[in-house]
């Protein structure tokens, strides 16, 4: 009888035994092989996100960190832990609410949180960013849980050279800031934008692998028009006008003479800056200040550009026709101006003078189309028509020019009626339209409308997500999303690796061509424009290798890479893999 008691005891300690062996062999496959330092102990740990490890700590950290008692006893690995974040994701009822319950998971677990992003990516970024970020922004104040990033307000401007030493990090690689006024189609958010630098930020980190710790999202407050959010006693920011003018500019080179002394290499990305201040940032510090970009004017061009340029394969031409394309763009705001001149490049490219180039555009704001007979300025004046009415309609300037393009960065949604879809369609086999306004209510039209107002011809891109659309034959319409995630990461990969000290238009050029080849010819011709979003690590590495090729004919590059990087295209591809930082979990060690 003891015998027999004491083998049912042996086989119960080695079947323990071995299900904690499967789990512990499982939790190493999901680590990295980085060692991470830290004076920290028991609740410390568990309440910093970049250490916090949730229910996957080893025997050896809950020991040596103090955390036996701290956390459940069974040691899971790290795809378990995505399991169970992503079965609770599905549980919550609205998109606002996935979006608290993501960022929640940010700030309690870094790697779990970038894990679930980058194997959920198709599912989670449209909460993450675009178009749910949107919504995010508007309640901001009435949302707000925990700091993350930083704020510079104009009541601080005496000290934005001693503020910047609050942020714990010595080392960081990407800055994205906003002033709020003007996020997505939303307008004026002031000090509520946000989460528009950390969503963007959460991409750079999931699609290009730059370490999360080594990003800052910044808020410039500088006030805000928004009577609304100022009246509301719950508003986060500065309760008085946004600064203009002279004022305005002079404390933005505070800010950034204060950011450079802290981080001279750090890449700063522009993002969401109102069209009469994004042009002038942009030429203002572009070269005399270290690598700065403005996401809207030239990640928007260089997605662009590569949305027409595999939009010829679709339509069975060469990448060179595409100096025969009359493009009509609706949106002459930063954004607009900024794709259009982008395409501008890609014609100088493909052998066009450049004043001939101009001729192929016809831009429209909210009072019609762009003549002589209105000032503008800045690079509107390039695109100006004199052979057509100024403040013409779209409709009739649709019927005039015939357009083979119908491009919408307006930011007002159902501005691409039947009646100018329809038109437009008359006089093109393969229609091009492409709303790409943000988020998907400021589209200028559904993918479906653009389908059925076709016969099913167009080629159709959007900014904002939208699903296929089953056409009247039961073929398949693709809905491409042309969306600025194919381009930045890619480039600050580059940057940051190689140590770029000057982000050029050609670069964002040499990005476009390339994103525009990486689809077959097969997927190609049935309407899909862009790689599956699945796999943008991929194209990531492959944009950053074209990036740095083309720095370095420039004399951009101040780092030296291994020599066997530069051998090809493809080297250089998998050694950007090799720099990326991986949501693992490395070992933490006891200091």
């Amino acid at each position: 009888m003891m015998r027999s008691s004491l083998r049912r005891v042996a086989h119960r300690a080695r079947a323990a035994y071995e299900i904690n062996a499967s789990a512990i062999r499982a939790c190493h496959s999901d680590r990295s092989d980085e060692m991470v330092m830290t004076s920290q102990r028991r609740l410390g740990v568990i309440h910093d996100p970049a250490l916090n490890r949730g229910t996957a700590f080893s025997t050896d950290e809950r020991e040596r960190l103090l955390l036996r008692g701290l956390v459940p006893p069974r040691q899971q690995p790290l795809h378990h832990q995505v399991k169970r974040v992503m079965e609770t994701y599905m549980t919550q009822r609205t998109n606002l609410d996935k979006f608290q319950f993501l960022s929640l998971l940010m700030d309690r677990n870094t790697v779990l949180f970038y894990r679930c992003l980058v194997d959920h990516f198709e599912q989670l970024a449209p909460i993450v960013y675009t178009p749910v970020v949107g919504e995010a922004c508007l309640k901001f104040h009435a949302i707000y849980r925990r700091t993350r990033g930083m704020y510079f307000s104009l009541l601080d401007r005496p000290h934005f050279r001693t503020m910047v030493y609050n942020w714990p990090i010595d080392d960081v690689d990407v800055i994205v800031v906003t002033d709020g006024s003007r996020v997505l189609s939303l307008g004026d958010l002031g000090c509520n934008s946000m989460n528009i630098p950390i969503g963007k930020l959460s991409l750079y980190v999931s699609a290009a692998g730059i370490s999360p710790s080594r990003t800052l999202p910044i808020v410039l407050d500088v006030g805000t028009d928004n009577l609304q959010l100022r009246e509301n006693p719950l508003y986060l920011g500065l309760n008085r006008p946004r600064l203009r003018g002279k004022a305005y500019y002079d404390l933005l080179d505070e800010w950034m003479s204060a950011i450079r002394h802290r981080w001279p290499n750090t890449l700063i990305q522009f993002e969401d800056f109102a069209s009469e201040a994004a042009e002038k940032l942009l030429d203002r510090y572009r070269v005399s200040s270290a690598p700065c970009f403005n996401d809207d004017i030239q990640s928007t061009g260089s997605i662009a550009i590569a949305a027409l340029l595999s939009s010829l394969r679709a339509r069975e031409k060469s990448m060179r026709d595409i100096k025969d394309d009359r493009i009509v763009c609706v949106g002459a705001g930063s954004a607009g101006v900024g794709v259009c001149e982008g395409l501008v490049q890609a014609m100088q490219y493909y052998g066009m003078a450049k004043q001939d180039a101009y001729r192929n555009f016809y831009l429209l704001d909210e009072n019609g189309l762009l003549g002589r007979g209105r000032p503008l300025i800045g690079n509107r004046v390039n695109f100006s028509r004199d052979d057509l009415q100024d403040g013409m309609s779209l409709v009739d300037v649709v019927k005039a020019v015939k357009p083979t393009i119908l491009l919408g960065l307006s930011g007002v949604g159902g501005l691409f009626t039947e009646d100018v879809v329809r038109e437009m369609a008359k006089h093109v086999e393969k229609p091009v339209i492409f709303p790409m306004s943000n988020p998907s209510v400021s589209s200028e039209c559904t993918p479906e409308q653009a389908f059925n107002w076709t016969d099913g011809r167009a080629v159709v891109a959007t900014g904002s997500p939208f699903e296929n659309v089953t056409l009247k034959d039961g073929s398949i319409g693709y809905t491409n999303q042309a969306n600025n995630v194919y381009s930045f990461p890619g480039l600050g990969l580059a940057v940051t690796v190689a140590r770029i000290s000057c982000v050029t238009d050609e670069m964002f050029l040499a990005a476009g061509r390339h994103v525009a080849q990486l689809s077959s010819d097969e997927e190609v011709r049935k309407g899909i424009l862009f790689p599956p979003v699945t796999q943008l690590r991929d194209v990531s590495a492959e944009i950053a290798a074209a990036v740095v090729f083309v720095a370095r004919a420039a004399g951009l590059v101040r780092r030296r890479l291994p020599d066997m990087a530069w051998e090809s295209h493809d080297s250089m591809v998998q050694y950007m893999k090799s720099q990326m930082w991986e949501p693992k979990y490395g070992h933490l060690v006891a200091k």
